[in-house]
């Protein structure tokens, strides 16, 4: 199980790196082992998150200690740490610089359901402002877990992004979502701010039919699928993974 979860893990990298997620090396993302819950893969430091494999990947413990793994750890492991202490629920975390997210933290505006995707934020997106520095202590990665609290996601503003998720799956498409909520609101301020968001009973209806497990998995694995077409080598374990389609919430 380990094997699968570390190229799923470097799958997940390079799913983030093409959707514009990468800030050179930058970014990391990180998995619970689920037969050790105190222990986590992450993606380790000097790389980009696109060059991740199964072998250079280290192995972390609660307090951020590196337990296995040549290569070094990132000095912002306490965001990862702190949060997967803290909330039992959670198996995976994803912290990048996405740009739109970082330009929209700046304005000190509430994200507005503009789009599909930002109506699963929309009251459930806190901002962490308590430094726009470097997550590298404990203390600061306390900190942010407190902020994150029962939400998927929040804003590190000026930084970032933190997202959580059951799932690495579901942990990667929160990212990809509350970027593209905050790219389509910009677009708005832009022209002007939004004048018409979605509300009531259609914002309820959207939010449960965009926020599904199948969309998860169906999206990872069609981003996995776009990256092995575009790079994949013949020898590449990863994208000789088969990742099975989530058909639930379709008719047979």
């Amino acid at each position: 199980m380990t094997e699968a979860l570390r190229r799923k893990l470097t799958n997940a990298g390079r799913v983030l790196a093409s959707q514009d997620q990468g800030d050179f090396v930058a970014g990391h993302v990180t998995v619970r082992l689920p037969d050790d819950p105190g222990r986590f893969l992450m993606k380790p430091a000097t790389i980009g998150l696109e060059e991740m494999t199964p072998d250079n990947i280290i192995s972390v413990d609660l307090d951020g200690r590196k337990v296995d793994g040549a290569m070094p750890r990132h000095n912002e492991v306490f965001i990862h740490s702190e949060v997967l202490r803290v909330r039992s629920d959670i198996a995976a975390v994803v912290h990048t610089h996405a740009p739109h997210a970082v330009a929209f933290s700046s304005l000190g505006r509430e994200l507005v359901p503009v789009n599909n995707e930002a109506g699963y934020f929309y009251k459930r997106l806190p901002v962490f402002a308590e430094t726009t520095d470097l997550i590298v202590t404990p203390e600061r990665g306390k900190a942010v877990a407190r902020c994150l609290g029962q939400n998927s996601a929040v804003l590190l503003r000026n930084h970032g992004i933190v997202t959580a998720g059951r799932s690495i799956e579901e942990a990667v498409w929160i990212a990809l979502k509350l970027e593209r909520a905050c790219r389509v609101q910009l677009m708005a301020e832009w022209a002007g701010g939004p004048k018409l968001v979605a509300e009531g009973e259609d914002l309820a209806a959207k939010n449960k039919r965009g926020n599904r497990g199948d969309l998860y998995t169906n999206v990872f694995n069609y981003l996995v699928r776009a990256w092995c077409r575009m790079h994949g080598k013949a020898d590449d374990p990863c994208c000789a993974e088969h990742y099975t389609a989530d058909e639930s919430a379709y008719e047979k």
